[in-house]
């Protein structure tokens, strides 16, 4: 700690310093012993400047037992691009299969479970349990429901009967590719089910909590460069981070932040739809990660920004998808308090010798507007306003894309990058646009908001987004918190927005004549 410091502190708060200020804050640091030194300043604070939220000042230089805490990269999958083959897809859907089967193994649903090869083999009216990939689901002239279910050992038929309505609503909803449990009876070379199981998140999922009193603040698709990137609100955020704006409840948790995931799309990217060049203020992708850079380095820096790609950021676009390259974001890659990983990744934060973290996994979310669309239930329901339903889904299927087409991806052919294993604490997407959140057996599942106006490109593909949202989540209590910096009301079509601005134009030349 140095004079320079404390008095850098007061001028950004605004206040008038003369020499007698600096003389003061100088003796002060100059003779009081370190263990004391906070208190001593803190009590000049309040003496001389009772009016300043010294609270970022403190937690940015004095750090207590009550902010350690460390952040550890679980799963950051960063393998050398190679050469693929029609064989890598049949190893990677058996890794699939193998690994979510290992998953539903456990339940106590699925007792004496036996291969689809051996079923056949067995009398009629007897009671099996299988585990199976959805090949194939069709839906009969009377109204019931039937699936092809395939093991490493063969293919069966699952009857799944009309009037059994529970049943035949989750039969509905069933997506091609996943792995499931079946609960039925046999007659001959079909299945009748009763149940179906779900790898699911077991009902015993702790709800963990930090023993720090800390947030970790979520934001993604920033869309950079873009000529309806929300500048003015995105700027809002940092002063906010900063401590300069916000109610106090507002300020104490800027003040309690100390970590920031950027959930893919920093960057509006050039050449990813076609006219794109139309709407684009910042023409090449460096850069816009270099004005990313700029924005981001205004954050405190105690504040760990974590980081995956997206869709528009530069890269290949198949999931896993890579860190963003060095080579166009070395400004962001500089910084001591920027984390890049890649897209999904596990992070973990707040880990001690004492407390395992708060599991963070990070998908920024191409295979959602695929589910919102798919799925009977979530379209009907509102399809992609629907985000958090959407994740719900995923997560009972332990599964990012399980079907294939919902997202591009690589085959690895040694494990499934996409499988949701472990289970996360925190769920966090993008790519939806909607400030979104919802807790699933003890899962916090969160869908970030966007920082752009709509486009036309959004438009098309049906998109209506919430932009200017912060959600904050507090780590001790697992509490989810949304913040609004939107400064104008929100729009759903581009003619909508354009509109808003030919009148704020217009007020504003007004306001400018009468002045």
């Amino acid at each position: 700690m140095n004079t320079t410091k404390v008095i850098d502190f007061l001028v950004d708060q605004g206040e008038l310093v003369d020499e007698s200020v600096t003389a003061s804050v100088d003796k002060i640091i100059k003779y009081t012993p370190k263990e004391e030194l906070k208190d001593r300043l803190l009590a000049f604070f309040k003496k001389f400047f009772p009016e300043v939220d010294t609270s970022i000042f403190f937690s940015s230089f004095f750090v207590t037992k009550d902010t350690q805490g460390r952040i550890s990269i679980l799963k950051s999958h960063e393998k050398t691009p190679s050469k693929r083959s029609v064989q890598d897809f049949v190893k990677y859907f058996n890794i699939r299969f193998k690994s979510i089967e290992s998953i539903l193994k456990s339940r106590s649903e699925l007792t004496g479970l036996t291969s689809i090869s051996r079923v056949k083999q067995k009398s009629e009216r007897e009671t099996v349990s299988i585990i199976g990939m959805v090949a194939e689901k069709n839906e009969t002239k009377n109204g019931h429901i039937i699936l092809t279910l395939e093991d490493l050992s063969g293919t069966i038929n699952v009857l799944i009967n009309k009037d059994n309505k529970d049943l035949l609503e989750i039969g509905k909803d069933l997506s091609y590719d996943e792995v499931i449990g079946v609960v039925g009876s046999t007659g001959g070379d079909i299945v009748f089910s009763n149940t179906i199981v779900f790898p699911d998140i077991p009902l015993s999922k702790e709800l963990k909590k930090s023993p720090y009193d800390h947030y970790a603040v979520f934001l993604s698709d920033l869309h950079a460069g873009s000529n309806v990137f929300l500048k003015k609100e995105i700027h809002r955020v940092l002063l906010w981070l900063n401590g300069k704006i916000g109610s106090p409840a507002q300020r104490e948790i800027a003040s309690k932040t100390k970590y920031l995931f950027v959930v893919g799309d920093l960057i509006e990217g050039v050449g990813i739809y076609p006219g794109q060049e139309n709407d684009l203020e910042i023409m090449s992708s460096k850069d816009q990660y270099d004005y990313v850079a700029e924005l981001f380095e205004k954050i405190p820096k105690h504040i760990k920004i974590i980081i995956c790609p997206g869709n528009h950021d530069i890269g290949r676009i198949a999931e896993p998808q890579l860190p963003i390259p060095k080579e166009y974001a070395q400004r962001l890659w500089d910084m001591d308090n920027v984390i890049m990983v890649s897209n999904p990744a596990y992070v973990s934060v707040d880990v001690t010798d004492e407390f395992a973290g708060i599991d963070v996994l990070l998908y920024h979310g191409y295979s959602l507007i695929y589910y919102s669309d798919a799925i009977p239930s979530i379209r009907s329901g509102g399809g992609q306003k629907l985000a958090d339903d959407i994740m719900v889904y995923l997560l009972k299927r332990r599964h990012l894309a399980p079907s294939h087409g919902s997202t591009l991806y690589v085959p690895d052919t040694y494990e499934d990058p996409l499988v949701i294993d472990p289970i996360p604490d925190i769920f966090a997407t993008g790519h939806i646009h909607r400030a979104q959140s919802k807790t699933y057996r003890n899962v916090t599942c969160i869908n970030c908001s966007g920082w752009g106006a709509i486009t036309e490109d959004q438009e098309k593909r049906g998109l209506e987004p919430q932009p200017g949202r912060v959600i904050a989540v507090s780590l001790k209590t697992r509490e989810v918190k949304f913040m609004n910096f939107n400064s104008s009301k929100d729009v759903r079509t581009v003619a909508e927005r354009l509109a808003l601005e030919k009148e704020n134009i217009s007020k504003q030349k007004s306001k400018e004549e009468k002045s």
